[in-house]
């Protein structure tokens, strides 16, 4: 997918996913990688997950946004921020959107 080819066509409308309405596969697999930053989709027969990890931080508090979640004509564009926020203990923050299925490739920004 060319740079270019990443003009809006919608936004797609999403919900931030809690650990415990993962389903279960999902669920495992982001416990043996949130170590590290990771990146992944997954899908079932009706949504499509987006999650995104940033690895292993110091302290905890963090939050996630999403400040963008969009369609293009050959692309889903999922843009997340890590906003730091006070903590004392080791946290491994992601974040699940879940969103409508759709075939196209996702670009994580």
């Amino acid at each position: 997918v060319e740079k270019d080819d990443l003009k809006k066509v919608r936004d797609l409308e999403f919900t931030v996913v809690g650990e415990t309405d993962l389903p279960e596969e999902l669920k495992q697999v982001i416990g043996e990688k949130k170590t590290a930053p990771f990146k992944m989709t997954y899908t079932d027969d009706q949504n499509l997950y987006i999650a995104v990890g940033y690895g292993e931080q110091e302290n905890g508090g963090y939050s996630i946004s999403v400040r963008e979640l969009y369609l293009t004509e050959n692309a889903i564009v999922a843009d997340t921020e890590l906003l730091e926020q006070a903590g004392t203990e080791k946290s491994y923050p992601y974040i699940v959107v879940k969103t409508e299925y759709l075939e196209e490739p996702v670009i994580f920004q």
